[in-house]
């Protein structure tokens, strides 16, 4: 490869990756979506990523990455490649607006992830009943356009790992989460209540 850049010019010397090198197999993790429910009756929203080798790490990586500093009683996860995304529209235009309504009650479940301001995460809205992805959007048109949505993630519900009740135990020993920030030890009060007695 030659290039007016030197350093493009020395990747193909020897022990250098050149671009023309296939990446090994298993080079990188999979990624897995993470959804949290901060508090009961709330809707379960977009958190961020993981990178895990299976399904079961990725709960395990999600659970100490969004749950331990802060209050949740429900996880799921989904492996990114199983996440459609619709299309992502501005302004005033909602992205149902983009899909012709149909009415659907039957097929497989699929969960419905709305953004409802740009630069949001998506919030669970509910499941539909379809025959594929694209449908699944069709179908919740009739169900869940009352408000703005600027983008839509649809995934099967069979390709979502769904924490159970007894899984809530681990989040409701401490349910505030107060031991683990600093503020709640109060440090500074103690340290003037210490000078105060030793003045």
């Amino acid at each position: 490869m030659n290039s007016l850049d030197p350093r493009i010019n020395r990747l193909s010397e020897k022990g250098q990756i050149t671009s023309e090198e296939k990446k090994k197999s298993l080079d990188q993790l999979e990624t897995y979506e993470v959804f949290l429910q901060k508090r009961e009756g709330q809707p379960f929203r977009h958190e961020g990523i993981v990178h895990a080798p299976d399904e079961e790490l990725a709960w395990i990586f999600a659970k100490e990455q969004f749950s331990r500093r802060q209050t949740c009683t429900g996880l799921w996860i989904a492996k990114t490649e199983n996440i459609m995304v619709s299309e992502l529209t501005e302004n005033e235009e909602s992205v149902y607006d983009l899909y012709e309504e149909k009415y659907c009650g039957e097929g497989n479940k699929y969960a419905i992830f709305h953004m409802l301001k740009r630069g949001k995460q998506h919030v669970y809205a509910g499941t539909v009943l379809a025959n594929d992805e694209s449908s699944a959007i069709s179908c919740a048109k009739a169900q869940f356009s009352d408000e703005q949505v600027f983008n839509i993630w649809v995934v099967k519900e069979e390709n979502l790992l769904i924490s159970s009740e007894e899984d809530k135990d681990m989040w409701l020993t401490v349910p505030e989460k107060t031991f683990r920030e600093a503020y709640a030890y109060k440090a500074s009060d103690k340290i003037k209540e210490y000078k105060k007695r030793n003045a």
